[in-house]
């Protein structure tokens, strides 16, 4: 980081791209809904960590082994016992095993869509693309929306990784408007560079108040959407700016040792930083890990990595929230969008598979120590609580604090329910 104050030009890129090139609007909601969340709760609102699988993880190499089918279904991995009684996982997730009584494992997804494309909006969403014509908000959006904190100069709602910047339907807070988009962070080891404090008197300093009177000014007499938007990025890069809360994204405060814990690949650092930052008060962070998609043997070879990662870093994230007295406020989702066939295919890999597959709640009031919903012992079909994707976004919501029935108006003025109305079931097994 340099010392000099900034340029005309650079505040101009402040303003137009956010810090290094990311989106930083998000951290305002309105008063109101804050105020009756913290009143409900009798505590501070609800914090969601979404780890994303994206590719679809299989669920008979991960929460739903089979270990009595044949070899072809099966693969190439044991079963181990948790720290739950008779409930069961991949011989990789070792760690996370142990912690279970802390988890519900949702064994009965079942949905409709088996599309990569389709299906990452609709596990995102609750909607299917495209719908009616209409943008839909996803879960961090909604959750920076519902649960963001006003009073915060940190965003409420932060995307991790480099790959989730091409998937426009991640960053786009659709009738949401601007304001409730993420600040994608994609390189967590970087973390938030040329963020240095904007200290009261100095050229900066004076030249960033000028600009906010400009785009206020501006924005006030236009009334457009597009320059709300602008001076609201303006306004909350700066707030950052001149914050020394904005030192939760950086990861070098950590011990080598925690960070070890962690996991040094992007995944488990991606969890550390979520960790630090639901800690400093942020609403939402969506943490990455790519790769899932394995059709192919060569791919194949790579899921015991991934599953390492996700050992190491679910593991860890727990643990601290835990020890933090933070985890009972704090939701972790562990999903993709759908799961990978139980018998494995000529190529040596699994294909695309949407009719039964897993997720995992852990923490955020959730019920542990179960499973809900079962398969048949080949992992082909659920045979036992099917749950749709209006069941698990009406469920996260509800753990959440968030009425999933309540209606939001579009900017034309359409009234749109957080959740799909479709005759959703609440998975009320695992609401505490």
């Amino acid at each position: 980081m340099r010392s000099e104050p900034m340029t005309r030009r650079e505040i101009l890129r402040l303003a137009a791209a956010g810090v290094s090139g990311v989106s930083l609007s998000g951290w305002m909601a309105p008063l109101a809904r804050l105020a009756a969340a913290e009143t409900a709760a009798g505590r501070r609102p609800k914090s969601c960590i979404l780890l994303w699988m994206d590719g679809g993880p299989s669920h008979l190499d991960s929460f739903d082994p089979k270990p009595d089918a044949p070899a072809n279904i099966r693969g190439e991995f044991a079963s181990i016992a948790t720290a739950v009684p008779g409930l069961r996982v991949c011989e990789k997730l070792p760690k996370v095993a142990g912690l279970l009584g802390h988890a519900a494992i949702l064994r009965g997804m079942s949905t409709e869509e088996a599309d990569h494309s389709r299906a990452r909006i609709y596990l995102h969403t609750g909607y299917r693309p495209l719908q009616g014509g209409l943008s839909y908000p996803g879960l961090g959006s909604t959750v920076a929306a519902e649960l963001g904190r006003p009073d915060s100069p940190l965003p409420s709602f932060v995307v991790t990784g480099t790959p989730l910047t091409k998937y426009d339907f991640l960053t786009d807070a659709g009738y949401r408007g601007p304001r409730h988009q993420p600040l994608v962070v994609a390189d967590v080891e970087r973390g938030m560079e040329n963020l240095q404090p904007a200290v009261p008197g100095t050229e900066f300093e004076n030249r960033s108040r000028v600009l906010e009177q400009l785009a206020a000014g501006f924005a006030r007499t236009s009334r457009s959407p597009v320059a709300e938007a602008h001076r609201a990025t303006l306004a909350g890069a700066l707030r950052l700016m001149r914050s020394d809360r904005s030192r939760a994204f950086d990861l070098a405060q950590e011990p080598a040792g925690v960070r070890d814990r962690y996991g040094r690949g992007t995944f488990g650092q991606g969890c550390l930083l979520a960790r630090r930052l639901v800690e400093a008060g942020v609403a939402c962070v969506e943490v990455y890990l790519a790769n899932w998609d394995s059709h192919e043997r060569r791919i194949a070879q790579g899921i015991p990595g991934l599953l390492t990662q996700v050992d190491d870093g679910v593991s860890a994230l727990v643990g601290d929230l835990r020890d933090r007295g933070l985890l009972d406020d704090t939701l972790i989702i562990w999903m993709g969008e759908f799961g990978r066939t139980p018998q494995v295919n000529r190529e040596g890999g699994r294909d695309h598979f949407a009719r039964a597959w897993s997720t995992v709640l852990i923490g955020g009031g959730v019920k542990g120590g179960q499973a809900v919903g079962a398969t048949d012992r080949q992992g082909a079909a659920v045979v036992d609580r099917p749950i749709s994707v209006h069941d698990f976004m009406a469920t996260v919501c509800r753990l959440l604090g968030i009425d999933p029935a309540r209606r939001i108006d579009t900017p034309a003025g359409r009234p749109i329910r957080i959740v799909e109305d479709k005759g959703e079931k609440v998975i009320t097994e695992v609401i505490g």
